[in-house]
């Protein structure tokens, strides 16, 4: 079998010891080796993730490589607002969670040099597409806003939750300037929903359906003792 260059990953939470997005997870990476046509793990991946399970609150990062997977664990990185500034490197398609992500690394090292925590990427036409491990949306009249899957942009976990919660979310092809004036907040698989702090230095109005939004955003999930069923 030819190896890959690349390892298809998910990066997952571990919550009140429970892994609530876990099938959800799963379901992706599927669809990512289908669509890749790539060899599905030999192991049992949730007997593999198991064991890293209810331990209270931590981040397991599942990695797929040439038919084999590993597991990993962390600590919880920082939750507090972030501040944000436009990257003027351009995003590129990232419609599978792969370890092949130059344009996120760049991004977050214009972040680091400009002291702020994490950056926004623009498509090289202009639209604003996505954090480098985050899903941006903005509070817009009575519902959301959020950039289109067809950007190329990742088909976060934490993304499909908060379709599921918020009935009205307009995605689409937005410029920079829309957000100026905007409540926006970054969301992932392992952080939730997060209010950021500022943008490109100019702060960021809190609004209270952020934080209504946050308080609902994990599942009741499968406890560590039972997982759900693989989806492979």
């Amino acid at each position: 079998m030819d190896k890959i260059g690349y390892a298809l990953v998910e990066t997952m939470r571990v919550h009140d010891g429970r892994i609530p997005l876990l099938e959800r997870h799963l379901a992706r990476l599927d669809r990512s080796l289908g669509d890749l046509g790539l060899p599905k793990p030999s192991q049992d991946v949730v007997a593999l993730v198991q064991p890293f399970a209810g331990t209270g609150e931590a981040v397991l990062r599942l990695e797929v490589r040439d038919g084999r997977a590993s597991v990993t664990v962390r600590e919880l990185p920082p939750l507090a607002p972030p501040a944000v500034i436009t990257a003027s490197e351009p995003h590129q398609p990232y419609p599978h969670k792969t370890t092949e992500r130059d344009c996120f690394t760049d991004a977050g090292r214009e972040a680091e040099v400009a002291e702020a925590d994490d950056a926004l990427l623009l498509t090289p036409e202009g639209w604003v597409a996505e954090g480098t491990v985050w899903t941006v949306f903005w509070w817009h009249s009575d519902g959301l806003r959020t950039p289109a899957l067809d950007l190329g942009i990742l088909p976060g976990v934490a993304r499909g939750r908060v379709l599921e919660l918020v009935k009205q979310v307009d995605q689409g092809r937005y410029r920079r300037p829309v957000l100026a004036g905007r409540s926006v907040f970054l969301t992932n698989a392992v952080r939730g929903v997060v209010p950021i702090a500022s943008l490109d230095g100019v702060p960021v109005a809190a609004d209270p359906r952020t934080a209504e939004l946050a308080r609902g955003f994990w599942p009741d999930g499968p406890p560590a003792s039972q997982p759900a069923p693989p989806a492979f």
